[in-house]
């Protein structure tokens, strides 16, 4: 009888012990469950702020190329000739204003 009684004792405190460890079990699950909620939130907080980072930076590329271009254009450079003609033809205008003048 008595190796009875101390096998139940034994089997007893195994089944609290088992039922306390999965009592634990299901306390940590809960805890991984709101940290995968906390992590899903803030990785997808994250992945918007970098859709907009990359909204804005494309904008920004797309304009770049507008004011390359305008910044790429080559100056006018005038003949030593074409200046003189240029010249010699204001000096004309000048002189026939002058001439009104008098």
């Amino acid at each position: 009888m008595r190796k009875l009684k101390k096998y139940s004792a034994k089997l007893r405190k195994s089944e609290i012990l088992s039922y306390a460890s999965l009592m634990a079990i299901d306390s940590i699950i809960a805890q991984i469950d709101e940290e995968i909620a906390t992590l899903t939130q803030a990785r997808s907080l994250l992945a918007n702020i970098e859709n907009l980072a990359t909204k804005v930076t494309e904008r920004k590329t797309k304009k770049a190329p507008a004011k390359a271009k305008r910044k790429a254009r080559k100056r006018r450079v005038l003949s030593a000739e074409a200046r003189k003609r240029i010249a010699d033809a204001q000096r004309k205008r000048w002189a026939a204003q002058k001439a009104k003048a008098k």
